[in-house]
């Protein structure tokens, strides 16, 4: 069963720093790709970063300088470390990942989200 937990959120200061995890298991790690999402109220939900099996990155324009993703295989846990806060980074983050499955074949599957708060 894939499940994702994510951990790392809180209240910071504007220009303060925080790093989100999330830790995976139930599928094989290596060979999955893992984004970061967020969702601020009354907002659609927006991707922030993603990374490659093979590490390579992708940033939305909003958040490129300021944010890295990374991840650790041997350890099934991706990371986004947040500088530079801005009030407007505030909202729920979560981490996603596709995984394919015999029954269901490809599916989204999400963490519970980790609550980011900037304060100006």
């Amino acid at each position: 069963q894939v499940q994702l937990v994510e951990s790392g959120g809180g209240l910071v200061q504007a220009g303060g720093s925080l790093r989100l995890s999330c830790a995976a298991s139930g599928f094989i790690f290596s060979n999955n790709v893992m984004n970061w999402y967020r969702q601020a109220p009354g907002n659609l939900r927006e991707l922030v970063a993603s990374i490659g099996t093979r590490s390579s990155l992708t940033y939305a324009h909003s958040v490129k300088g300021r944010f890295t993703i990374s991840r650790d295989n041997a350890k099934n846990t991706v990371y986004l470390q947040m500088n530079s806060l801005k009030p407007e980074d505030t909202a729920v983050y979560y981490c996603n990942t596709k995984n394919w499955g015999p029954v269901a074949g490809w599916s989204d599957y999400w963490g519970q989200g980790t609550q980011v708060t900037v304060s100006s």
